[in-house]
């Protein structure tokens, strides 16, 4: 439950004043809610209010998420521990904000009697600066650049959480950019539901690769800026050569695919097709030489047939991505695909599940093997507990937490937060290791 608190990132900031009410946050879901669990942060600041652990706080909020069943499963079952916390005394007020009391406020009013306060999801600010980054560690954060999205995917419940799509000012962003350079950070991500749409709205064109640019002017050069998401009906020639060429910009994409078969695609209003998905995977091949893919398809879709699941699976094989995430489609209330035809069977939806991450596990190791013998920078984030000569960090191919790690065997001590060279020694499935020169 306290997944990521501020004891265990910032302790710190843990204020002792016993005068002041202790408010927790607790941050569920995706890294775009890190950013507005992380404004909720500075408000309670600004208001006086001490920032705390859950096992030290008066008042807990939980920033929940609502997108599948699985996010709303983990919401329910954190709402349900602070109840319980609060029932024996130990917290005083329980606040449940985000996705999840966004979209069932109705329900969440008459289940949860006990709930303190419900607030929904923030409106995004076109001009306002970020929160200081509370909830990741000193070297990484996240910028939001936009929120919502307006691709109308058949699965998703996005839009209808979030409003409308909107993008922050270019100029609010470089100071945030700015800022978070000058402060020592060294990975800067880049988020949003569709970060290609940027601009779309406010400049009336896709601002994506203007704004990479001027990100690039702004920083130090000691600096990773790291793009999440790309949607792939939206990826411009101009963005592929920004991140070609720019030393600075990862060269790692994220590109949600959802499925590669022509009839699932149309289901889902994706505005790709098979032909297209392939066209764009080799043009980014083409463009950008050794770029890392990373994208996420869904398993059990109504409709997917036999044929279609087939399909994606020898695209796995023929258009190998470095990182793949898999999800069993989730039926959600309020989205077009709600009453679909075909529904796949739970039981199929599974073994299909396990058939594609377990070629993509042979895939993935086969892909590491490469790096055997080739030394790049790695930014180191931990020391092995008990072990002086063995440090973990990840490469410009591994965004946070849902990424691989490099294990750095070193004579010498490694600075956290700091980048080393590493000359890679051994693969595994998804990290690797080696030892830094």
């Amino acid at each position: 439950m306290s997944r990521r608190t501020l004891k265990e990132l910032h302790a710190d900031r843990i204020h002792q004043d016993k005068l002041a009410v202790r408010v927790a946050v607790i941050n569920l879901g995706c890294v775009r809610n890190t950013v507005d669990s992380q404004s909720m942060m500075g408000t309670f600041e600004r208001k006086g209010h001490a920032l705390s652990s859950v096992d030290h706080a008066d008042v807990v909020v939980v920033n929940t998420c609502g997108f599948i069943e699985d996010a709303k499963k983990e919401s329910l079952d954190t709402i349900v521990e602070l109840l319980d916390l609060k029932k024996q005394g130990r917290i005083k007020k329980v606040i449940v904000a985000g996705c999840l009391a966004q979209r069932y406020a109705k329900d969440l009013l008459k289940e949860f009697k006990d709930v303190d306060a419900f607030m929904g999801v923030q409106s995004l600010s076109r001009e306002a600066l970020q929160a200081a980054p509370y909830l990741t560690p000193p070297h990484y954060a996240y910028v939001k650049i936009c929120e919502s999205c307006f691709n109308a995917c058949s699965f998703c419940a996005i839009p209808g959480i979030k409003g409308k799509f909107a993008s922050r000012n270019l100029e609010a962003v470089l100071a945030d950019v700015k800022h978070l350079s000058e402060r020592g950070v060294r990975e800067i991500n880049v988020v949003g539901q569709d970060v290609t749409a940027y601009g779309l709205d406010i400049y009336r064109r896709k601002a994506l690769a203007d704004l990479l640019k001027k990100m690039v002017d702004v920083v130090g050069p000691q600096v990773w800026l790291r793009l999440l998401y790309l949607h792939p009906a939206h990826i411009t020639d101009e963005l592929l050569d920004v991140i070609a060429s720019e030393p600075r910009v990862c060269k790692y994409l994220d590109i949600p695919l959802q499925h590669v078969s022509t009839s699932i695609l149309k289901a889902m209003n994706r505005k790709m097709t098979y032909a297209s998905t392939v066209a764009l995977v080799d043009k980014i091949r083409r463009r950008i030489p050794g770029a890392f893919l990373r994208t996420t398809f869904i398993v059990g879709f109504p409709g997917e047939t036999r044929k279609d699941f087939d399909q994606l699976l020898k695209f796995i094989e023929t258009h190998p991505f470095e990182r793949v995430g898999v999800f069993m489609y989730s039926r959600e209330e309020g989205t077009a695909a709600y009453d679909l035809p075909g529904r796949v069977p739970a039981a199929v939806a599974r073994r299909r599940y396990e058939r594609i991450m377990q070629a993509q596990q042979a895939v993935s190791a086969r892909l590491n093997a490469r790096f055997i013998g080739q030394t790049f920078k790695v930014l180191i984030e931990e020391r092995v507990k008990d072990e002086m000569t063995h440090y973990m960090g990840r490469s410009e191919f591994d965004a946070p937490d849902v990424d691989g790690v490099v294990h750095v065997r070193t004579v010498k001590p490694l600075r956290i937060g700091e980048f080393a060279m590493v000359r890679v020694t051994g693969s595994m499935e998804y990290d690797l290791e080696g030892d830094a020169v």
